[in-house]
């Protein structure tokens, strides 16, 4: 694997689930150590600034380091665990899938079960098992068993599933592609801006707690104080059966996506425009995204104070919010060139005018 390659493993690979980020943000951390001035807002997101450049304008590059996953929320007393989910999950891509739960004594795996549809009668077979039906299974016989492996209320739970290059070797497969990938995107062109200069402030930013409600987001946009934002995001493929072009046109290894609109945000038009102009000129084909029923860490950013410029970038993937999700690494690879671009155009002048 190449470095592009190897980040994505050790990114997606390590453990993070929302609030309970301590390892992944560790794994940022030995990349950009050596990139900038590090520091830490008071809920754990992660800021890099690269202090040798210009004071202004601040340009915030924003990826998201948690991902989906679950708590355990009560123990029965035949051993098995019930959970409530951090993030947003489909019930029906729950059952029989591998988790780890994070104990203070270590990780213990598990599997998520339900009522056998043996014993299911015709009507219950119909229905989709609802998560408060289901629980981990550790093998445990009793309570005690579950306490003397470690497992306590509260632990965080992660889904298992480890990076894989497919047969197509241009596709990634993985968990936490949701948003290490805006991670890795945010950890690469700080690394080459570093080296290639750039007419702004660049300040990177690994957030916490995406998944729960843009928190990370809402506090280190304090911190870094940004003239301007770009938010790295996954965005959703539509390209599988079932989906219509007109719920979703995203498709993997067509390029990067500009999100038009989602649940929380409608972009700087300027900014927007500028990131369309920018990949035509670059000759990057660019695929517009609108996103009904989502948001992303720019719902919180652009309303910080009076107001900041932002825009989201993605790189398409499919079957997010699961155990594995699938990105191109063309999409991945055009992304970052277009990003590293844009940032090198965001000059006083150009960032002046996204208000005037």
């Amino acid at each position: 694997m190449d470095k592009t390659a190897t980040l994505l493993k050790k990114l997606t690979e390590a453990n993070g689930v929302s609030g309970h980020e301590a390892e992944v943000r560790q794994v940022v951390k030995t990349y950009l150590e050596k990139v900038g001035d590090l520091s830490q807002d008071n809920i754990g997101s992660l800021i890099c600034e690269i202090s040798d450049t210009p004071e202004t304008p601040r340009v915030m590059l924003v990826g998201h380091i948690d991902e989906i996953g679950f708590m355990v929320k009560h123990i029965t007393k035949e051993g098995f665990l019930r959970f409530l989910p951090l993030g947003g999950w489909f019930d029906q891509v729950l059952l029989g899938q591998r988790v780890v739960i994070q104990t203070h004594k270590g990780s213990v795996v598990g599997v998520i079960g339900a009522k056998p549809p043996h014993l299911l009668n015709d009507e219950e077979r119909k229905k989709v098992v609802k998560k408060k039906d289901m629980y981990i299974d550790i093998g445990a016989t009793s309570l005690k068993e579950v306490e003397d492996a470690g497992v306590r209320t509260g632990d965080p739970i992660v889904p298992q599933a480890g990076f894989t290059i497919l047969a197509n070797p241009k596709t990634y497969l993985s968990k936490a592609f949701d948003d290490r990938v805006g991670t890795a995107l945010m950890i690469q062109a700080l690394q080459t801006l570093k080296e290639a200069g750039s007419p702004n402030r660049v300040v990177g930013v690994a957030t916490v707690m995406e998944e729960v409600g843009l928190r990370g987001a809402s506090t280190s946009v304090e911190a870094v104080n940004p003239d301007v934002a770009i938010v790295l995001e996954s965005d959703i493929a539509g390209d599988v059966p079932g989906i219509e072009e007109e719920q979703s046109a995203i498709k993997l290894g067509k390029g990067p996506s500009v999100l038009l609109y989602d649940r929380r945000m409608i972009p700087n038009l300027k900014l927007r425009d500028l990131v369309m102009l920018t990949a035509a000129e670059l000759e990057i084909p660019l695929q517009m995204s609108l996103i009904e029923g989502g948001a992303t860490d720019g719902g919180a950013i652009h309303l910080h104070k009076t107001g900041v410029p932002t825009v989201v970038i993605g790189v398409p993937a499919r079957h997010i919010h699961s155990h594995s999700s699938i990105i191109h690494r063309e999409d991945y690879d055009r992304a970052l060139t277009l990003l590293i671009e844009l940032v090198k155009r965001l000059d006083v002048e150009t960032v002046s005018g996204f208000t005037a």
